[in-house]
């Protein structure tokens, strides 16, 4: 009988110990990371749809929350720290508008893309800057670690990188610079709020590109969760009224 007791009472001290440490709560919690920097995906506001945390973005991850029945809590970070953060273990999730690219996907898994952007030139409404081509000799900013950074790269140009699209575009009006490469839907926002300024397109230059959610490599769990959940809100048009709606907002 003592050894019965004895095994019970330590049964029950294990079972709150697990408890105490979190055994089962990673189950239940999806920690996301994001750059609330990139309206209208992601930015703060006082009453957001996670917190402070509102956008297309941050509505898709409450969704994911509540179709799949966990928790949902969203980090703000800078946007070359979330992959990182992903390995690391410090989140379980990144969506911050990350476009889709083999060199991303070489340390994280992606979901399936659940929006299709490209990149922009937001320039002044007097700018001679028609293409890309036109940007060879004049002051560039990008956001760095956006797919505008990856984009000017590639086309040879020399570019300042700033942490947050407000401080670029500042720079832009500010006149020390000729030219802010961008993702479109980001770019809106901005020529929306700034009447002297104006988007130039150039489709020969800018491919379209997919947004996804990364996971740690391997998590398949996780990704076949937020993949059924992104599909349904897909195919029902859910992330397109987001869209529309969220464009109206801003």
């Amino acid at each position: 009988m003592k050894k019965l007791v004895s095994i019970m009472v330590t049964m029950v001290m294990m079972t709150v110990m697990l408890t105490g440490c979190g055994g089962s709560s990673s189950d239940s919690v999806i920690k996301f990371g994001t750059n609330a920097e990139f309206p209208p995906f992601e930015y703060v506001t006082a009453a957001g749809v996670l917190g402070e945390f509102d956008g297309i973005d941050m509505a898709i991850a409450k969704e994911i929350g509540v179709q799949t029945g966990m928790e949902v809590t969203m980090e703000n970070m800078e946007f070359d720290s979330l992959l990182i953060a992903i390995e690391n273990g410090q989140i379980d999730a990144a969506i911050a508008g990350m476009t889709i690219d083999p060199e991303r996907a070489e340390s994280v898994d992606f979901s399936h893309p659940y929006y299709t952007a490209t990149q922009v030139m937001i320039v002044d409404q007097n700018s001679d800057i028609k293409t890309a081509a036109d940007m060879a000799d004049k002051k560039i900013v990008v956001i760095q670690g956006y797919t505008g950074e990856l984009c000017v790269q590639d086309l040879g140009y020399d570019y300042e990188a700033f942490k947050k699209g407000t401080e670029a575009i500042l720079e832009l009006n500010n006149g020390k610079c000729d030219v802010v490469v961008l993702d479109s839907a980001t770019a809106k926002k901005y020529v929306k709020d700034n009447p002297n300024l104006k988007i130039v397109e150039d489709p020969s230059a800018f491919e379209a590109e997919e947004y996804g959610i990364a996971v740690k490599k391997g998590n398949t769990e996780l990704l076949n969760k937020i993949n059924t959940v992104i599909d349904k809100m897909l195919a029902d048009g859910t992330i397109s009224e987001l869209g529309a709606k969220y464009s109206e907002n801003e």
